[in-house]
């Protein structure tokens, strides 16, 4: 019997996946569970009609964030930090410092977890700072540390 699987089954497929299962298995486990259906024409044709609509949506998110990687190539964010004699820098500028200054100089919400910063910045002067915003887009926008008065 030909089988839809709507979950992960361990040893027989993913999500999504049509398999060929014993009937009885079919019967008594697999649709009784909840981890699939039987794959008739109306079923097979409604999975084609999802998995064209997630393309679809996958894709319209990959060009939003190629998009937004455009525009916030553009943001230049000042921050501030304490400096002590002969240019020595007091602590260190972290990423939830960035993201804050973004939302409030440029107005985008950008999540601090995401942004790919190698070590914390100690040094006053210009960086460019990465941040993943898809699973396939990086975006980068400039943060000049400055001393703070």
């Amino acid at each position: 019997m030909k089988v839809i699987l709507l979950q992960d089954v361990k040893k027989l497929g993913k999500k999504g996946d049509i398999i060929e299962a014993n009937n009885g298995y079919a019967r008594n486990y697999i649709i009784p569970q909840g981890l699939g259906i039987e794959a008739n024409n109306k079923n097979l044709n409604d999975l084609k009609l999802k998995q064209a609509n997630n393309e679809k949506v996958a894709a319209e998110e990959l060009a939003a964030a190629k998009a937004f990687a455009d525009k916030l190539k553009e943001c230049t964010v000042e921050v501030g930090i304490k400096v002590g004699d002969g240019g020595k820098v007091f602590g260190s500028v972290s990423a939830k410092e960035i993201a804050q200054a973004v939302k409030d100089q440029c107005g985008y919400e950008l999540d601090k977890k995401k942004m790919l910063l190698k070590d914390a910045i100690k040094e006053v002067g210009s960086h460019t700072v990465a941040i993943r915003l898809h699973p396939k887009v990086t975006g980068e926008f400039t943060v000049k540390v400055v001393e703070q008065k």
